[in-house]
């Protein structure tokens, strides 16, 4: 199987990326959808704009954002059909997941890429 990948779409495009995934409900700001270098754009999967605003990036707030979160995935009737999707695509190529947030440590990427693993395997 190849690499399940999460990256900041600010970064610059690397064909190593594989197939690319935007995972934001909301549509990054300053990257312009011509240059962004996106196969798909999976809104359904993010996290709520309840929990998303709660969690407002503050690190003392991740643990519980990040458990919110799970329980989100476990009830979204679209999370399961999206790892399905996932999977058929890591048969052919790497799969990047792109997510706007500037953490690169405290971030909704990092819960999904570990979540859809735990379902992979």
């Amino acid at each position: 199987m190849n690499e399940l990948k999460i990256k900041r779409i600010y970064l610059p495009y690397n064909e190593d990326d594989g197939f690319r995934i935007l995972i934001d409900r909301l549509w990054p700001r300053g990257i312009s959808k011509v240059n962004a270098f996106i196969n798909e754009h999976c809104k359904y999967i993010a996290p709520s704009t309840e929990i998303r605003k709660a969690f407002g990036h503050k690190e003392e707030e991740y643990k519980t954002f990040a458990e919110n979160y799970r329980n989100e995935l476990a009830n979204n009737k679209d999370a399961m059909p999206f790892v399905e999707h996932c999977r058929e695509l890591l048969e052919d190529d790497n799969v990047t997941l792109l997510y706007g947030a500037k953490s690169e440590t405290c971030n909704h990427a990092i819960i999904l890429r570990d979540w859809i693993m735990s379902k992979l395997e």
